[in-house]
């Protein structure tokens, strides 16, 4: 692999900071299931791929306990053991897998240049972006607390471990909505706490959370906390908070899901890429392919809607080989 140390032209004038430059053949930045697929599926085809963690290394799975709808671990497996077992498979064919962060990149020409922790640019003809979403979270301490122990962030994920018992979720919108439509065919019970007197969903939204008889949707609450020995037990809500009606409420839960929307890991490339107004990558419909030819995504920073282990490992098997094509087609 060629390295070469060059003067950075976007490094400020008067300094002597001197940036390490590396050319690749194929960069993905971001772990995961997609990553790690896509890794895999591009070692295999000799594209020699470079793969930098980013913060999370593994994503959002490395905090979830236990995984079940995974294929081929009949007997269920734990998130970071998931992860650890597709890295090892994606090194075992020659991925570099390196530990850092994709900071600015830069778009606009035939190579892509990407600088990682803003202290070194790899250059590369082709890139996939794997870098995910991050679930939005309401800032309490008792979420990271009861983090993996009964608080959630994806009902299809983890309801399955509620079958049964009592659960709360999060959220006025349609996504919300359709967490706790799908909890409630599991659960006993599904409370929604909605901060407002209204939901925010669809009209057919509204009128499917009103006609589903397990869930009772409060009204005007917030959440003030959570309380359990280990795991949680209930949730300790405000109703009407800063009114003259403000009173405290407290429901006896086992489950507490977030629903209030992710933020997509794309901040760093959307001077160049294309993004929905959320920031969720537009991907051509069938493809990984981006506006920009030789850059790719998949994974849940372009997946809105399904945002799966097994939809984001195909999807980065979908960047690998839309890659591999692609440089084909470049060089003959």
């Amino acid at each position: 692999m060629f390295k070469s140390l060059n003067i950075d032209d976007s490094v400020p004038e008067n300094t002597n900071q001197v940036v390490e430059t590396e050319k690749v053949k194929c960069l993905i930045i971001g772990s995961g299931p997609a990553g790690y697929t896509a890794a895999i599926y591009a070692a295999r085809a000799n594209l020699s791929p470079v793969m930098y963690e980013g913060l999370q290394p593994g994503g959002q799975l490395t905090t979830t306990t236990e995984v079940e709808n995974f294929p081929g671990y009949s007997q269920g497996v734990t998130g970071p053991v998931l992860m650890e077992d597709l890295k090892a498979q994606a090194e075992r064919f020659g991925t570099d897998v390196r530990w850092g962060i994709a900071t600015k990149v830069e778009f606009s020409g035939p190579v892509h240049k990407v600088w990682i922790d803003d202290k070194k640019i790899i250059e590369s003809e082709v890139v996939i972006i794997a870098t995910g979403a991050t679930a939005k979270y309401l800032g309490l301490d008792d979420e990271k607390k009861y983090a993996g122990s009964g608080v959630s962030a994806c009902a299809t994920c983890d309801g399955f471990f509620y079958r049964g018992k009592d659960v709360a979720v999060v959220g006025g919108g349609d996504t919300a909505a359709e967490e706790a439509i799908y909890l409630a065919g599991l659960v006993k019970k599904v409370y929604l706490i909605v901060r407002r007197n209204e939901l925010r969903a669809s009209k057919v939204m509204q009128e499917r959370v009103i006609r589903t008889k397990n869930i009772e949707v409060l009204w005007e609450h917030q959440t003030k906390g959570l309380i359990g020995d280990g795991v949680v037990e209930g949730a300790i809500l405000w109703k009407k908070k800063g009114t003259p009606e403000e009173s405290e409420v407290t429901i006896k839960i086992d489950g507490f899901f977030l629903a209030i929307g992710h933020t997509p890991n794309s901040e760093f490339v959307k001077d160049f890429v294309e993004t929905d107004e959320v920031g969720y990558i537009r991907t051509i419909p069938g493809t990984s392919k981006t506006n920009v030819p030789g850059v790719f995504a998949c994974g849940d920073v372009q997946d809105s809607i399904y945002r799966q282990a097994v939809t984001a490992a195909g999807s980065g098997c979908m960047a690998a080989i839309d890659a591999e094509r692609y440089l084909s087609e470049k060089h003959g």
